[in-house]
Order: structure tokens, then sequence, then C-alpha cells
């Protein structure tokens, strides 16, 4: 039976690249070595690295734009404190629309002033807040761009002259827009690029280097970019399979493409979940991510049944965040129409038998 993962992260990935993923594991670029026992400073897996690294830039539209993309470790909880490590040394600004935003301002804390420029913490997170006010005196403004657990998308970037920081871990590569308009972008791979293990930071490097404290090596980004992400071993097989699913990704059209094929299968859940009666979803509409459809039961006795139901049908992964309830579908870039269109029968048969 094919299973429908709908898992929020670790998460689906395109089967040609699990398959390319594996043979390396086996015999990487016909060594007769594995791509996880030869040497991260070999030609073979630097040009990984660097192909990685090309990718990301073209993608997003930032090639020559004074960008540089690095792939380093300590997920994205580990720019929690760097973007305030580098960037802030007196005063930042923070939009906080859910639990990761609300960790980037607990590490930011430790480095200066924060100022939450809007929070949607009164309503658990359900909507993204608008017309908020930001200072003209800011080192930065960091944004979450969508919000896993809650299933909130910001759909309009505000305008500032402070430099833009943007959490982009789940739902980087999945929607056309200006990425020029952000200073520093950073994303865990486990989304829509690869496995657990590596972090995909994109930074404009004109930037760094305003900040007065003494920045440990590790956690400097211009130690990173001098390195060209080699500072030290990197995290060989993660960025190899980003660096395919990159590749398969440009192959299928770019981001313009992938776009597409997310609003057909956002549009076909949330058509569901809005017409049937029997489940209600949680975000605010307007503020509704492509990326994660939260929504619960109107019914909870229907629960066991529902579940077994989508057991049946091998969908994985529905459970919602426990902070919210419920079910959470996450339809990243390289979950099928198909696998959506199996959800919604399944939840269309719920109403049909109640």
């Amino acid at each position: 039976m094919k299973k429908h993962n709908f898992s929020a992260g670790p998460c689906i990935l395109p089967q040609e690249v699990m398959k390319k993923a594996s043979e390396a594991v086996l015999d990487f670029n016909g060594l007769g070595l594995s791509l996880i026992e030869i040497s991260h400073r070999s030609k073979d897996f630097v040009a990984v690295m660097e192909k990685a690294r090309s990718l990301a830039l073209e993608l997003l539209g930032l090639e020559g734009k004074g960008y540089k993309a690095l792939f380093l470790q300590g997920g994205a909880s580990m720019e929690f404190l760097m973007v305030a490590y580098n960037l802030l040394e007196k005063k930042a600004g923070y939009l906080n629309t859910g639990t990761w935003a609300d960790k980037s301002i607990k590490e930011a804390r430790l480095f200066g002033e924060v100022l939450e420029v809007g929070s949607s913490k009164d309503k658990n997170y359900s909507y993204i807040p608008k017309g908020y006010t930001i200072p003209a005196d800011l080192d930065y403004l960091h944004l979450t761009s969508n919000n896993t657990i809650y299933g909130t998308q910001i759909k309009k970037f505000p305008k500032t002259n402070a430099p833009l920081v943007c959490d982009m871990s789940s739902d980087i590569f999945s929607r056309q827009m200006d990425f020029s308009q952000f200073d520093l972008i950073y994303a865990g791979a486990q989304k829509n690029m690869g496995p657990a293990g590596t972090t995909l930071v994109v930074i404009k490097e004109d930037i760094l280097g305003k900040v007065s404290r003494k920045i440990p090596s590790m956690l400097n980004y211009k130690v990173h970019i001098e390195k060209d992400s080699m500072f030290n071993t990197p995290a060989v097989f993660p960025v190899y399979v980003s660096m395919l699913t990159l590749e398969w990704l440009q192959n299928l059209g770019g981001i313009a493409a992938i776009e597409e094929i997310n609003e057909r299968k956002a549009q076909l859940l949330y058509s569901e979940i809005d017409l049937n009666p029997l489940f209600k979803g949680f975000a605010k509409k307007e503020d509704r991510s492509l990326m994660n459809a939260t929504f619960t039961l109107s019914e909870e006795k229907l629960k066991d049944e529902f579940d077994e139901m989508c057991k049946e049908a091998g969908i994985n992964g529905l459970n919602g965040h426990r902070s919210v309830g419920g079910y959470r579908a996450s339809m990243y870039n390289a979950l099928s129409l198909e696998s959506v269109g199996t959800l919604v029968d399944v939840m269309s048969e719920l109403e049909r038998k109640a």
C-alpha cells in the first residue's frame, strides 16, 4: 500500500532523491566508497557543497546580488542564537507568530533589547498580526514566514529600512517572492530540502561586521563564509540530499512550478475543511498556510473512527501538535496532489457515514 506522508518534519522527500541518496550511501560517484566515508575535503564532496550553495542562490534569484549561501549545523534553533550574536548591537524587532518565533525572541534577549512589534499569542497564534509599527532604530527585524504548529503564513512582508531577517524553515522554496527584500534567510533542511542535520543560511554580506562584541568562530557568519561552509566537518549526507532536492526542484521548473502545485493541494484540502461540517479549520482564513493545514473534528466522538480510516488509507503523520490538538496536514513540496486527494476522500467518506 502506498503511504501518504503528512509528517510535519522530518518529512516526505521526492522518491527519485531518496533513490539517488541511497545509492550514494553504498557507492558514491562510482568511487567504490560510500558518500558518508569519504573526506569532506575530497573533490567529490567539495563539488556537492559548491553545487548545493549555488543552486540555493539560483532558485531564490539571488545570484550576483551580494549574497552567500551556507550549509551549517544546529538547526534553526542555532540560528536563533547566531542571528542575534552577529547582528544585534542595541535593539532588534521581532514579530511573535508562534512557538519558534517565541523561542527566537528568548535567545535574542541574551544579547540586547528586543521589541515585540506584534504578537498573536493572545489567540494561540491563530492569525498573523498586521498594522504594527516598526521603529526606525532597529538593528534588524525578525520574522517567521510560516508557522508549522499553528498553520499560519505571512502573505505580505513589511517594508522597513532595517535589515530583514526571516526564518523560512517550513516554507522555503515553496512560493515565489522577491527574496532580495531579505538580508538574512535561514531554514532547517528537514521540511523542503532534506533530512535533519543541516541548515541553509542565505546572507547578504554587507550586513555583517557591525557589532562590537567578539564572536566565537563557530558562531561567526563571516568565518563560515570565508571557509565556504567548511570551517568544520559539514553534515555530508544532509547536504548531499539537499543538493539532490534542489536539483529536483530546478528540473521541475523551479519555485514557480512548485508554487502552482502547492496552491492546488492547499485549495483542495481547505475546500474540504470548509465544506465538511465535521471539520473546523484552526487558522484565520486569510492567514492559512500553504504548507501546514491545521484542523479539528467538530465531534470528538468521531476521532477513533477517523483515525482508523486514515490508517487504512495509508495516511501517516496527521496528528496535530499538542499545543493545538486535532490534526495537521503538512503539504511540503514533495507531497503529491494524489496524497492530498486521498485525505480529502477519507474526510468526505467520514461525513457520508456519520
